[in-house]
């Protein structure tokens, strides 16, 4: 059985879904799809200009797994623009740290990942400082989500 794909941590979402070659065509529109990781890479590499390693860090994955995001990006991106293919930005293996917690016992606050949004809601976590279960969203006080996307998984 295949390993399971460990998630890539992002930090923004694009506002804008999809680039469009301005030139009209001969009607048939190919489509490339660039995953939310890929363009967080592309982010993080190019636009703010950090290092790799440190790439690598935020997107909480090894070096070389961020050199084949990278070059998977930068891939997609030159074709669409080389051959005027229609650019995508949906989907892929992506996380954010979105649900603020807080433990009931001891105060402690933090961001959880979406992944384990679910666990928290159903008492299966603990705190990482004190090691209680009566952690919560700190919006479920005001009987709201947190955002939008919390509970939803991709």
């Amino acid at each position: 059985m295949a390993r399971p794909i460990k998630w890539r941590k992002i930090e923004q979402t694009p506002v804008v879904p999809y680039f469009i070659p301005a030139q009209e065509s001969d009607g048939s529109i190919v489509e490339i799809t660039l995953k939310l990781e890929e363009l967080e890479a592309i982010r993080l590499k190019d636009l703010e200009g950090m290092e790799q390693a440190e790439c690598a860090q935020h997107m909480e994955v090894s070096r070389p797994t961020f050199q084949r995001i990278l070059l998977s990006a930068r891939e997609k991106i030159a074709d669409s623009l080389i051959h005027g293919k229609v650019l995508r930005i949906e989907g892929g293996n992506f996380t954010r740290n979105i649900c603020p917690i807080t433990c009931g016992k001891c105060g402690k606050q933090w961001n959880e990942s979406i992944e384990n949004v679910g666990s928290i809601q159903n008492g299966q976590c603990t705190c990482p400082s004190c090691g209680s279960k009566q952690i919560e969203c700190q919006q479920r006080e005001n009987k709201k989500n947190c955002c939008k996307n919390c509970g939803k998984q991709k």
